[in-house]
């Protein structure tokens, strides 16, 4: 892990609360497994101003392209619930694949549960809008 633990903007976790808070009315079980996942990842985030954040941390409205065992170079923006759109590559922040890269940065790794099982990611690029 390139900063030895998720980062995420202070505004941006009061956000992410808001909406995982709300999530505990779906019944998509891969979902409650995510949000519950991430829960435990939020417990020892590192929270920083906006001035603080690194420009290479996945954020809502990043740009993110990855690899995983599956598929290379795939990219997605994380968005917003409201404004997830998967056939324009936004993704939801709450889906299982949104909240597995929320606060970590390019280069990263990570092991996630998905629907389809464990799986690793590879974060190789992460851009701004």
């Amino acid at each position: 892990m390139k900063y030895e633990t998720i980062i995420i903007e202070e505004d941006e976790l009061n956000i992410l609360k808001r909406i995982m808070s709300m999530s505990r009315y779906l019944n998509d079980k891969s979902y409650k497994a995510s949000i519950s996942h991430l829960y435990a990842e939020l417990e020892k985030v590192k929270v920083v101003n906006e001035e603080e954040m690194p420009k290479d941390v996945i954020r809502f409205n990043s740009i993110v392209t990855f690899e995983t065992p599956f598929s290379k170079n795939q990219t997605y923006q994380v968005v917003t619930p409201e404004k997830s759109d998967i056939k324009n590559n936004k993704i939801s922040v709450l889906a299982p694949m949104g909240l597995a890269l929320f606060g970590y940065a390019k280069g990263d790794e990570i092991t996630w549960e998905f629907p389809s099982g464990e799986n690793t990611i590879k974060i190789t690029d992460v851009k701004q809008s």
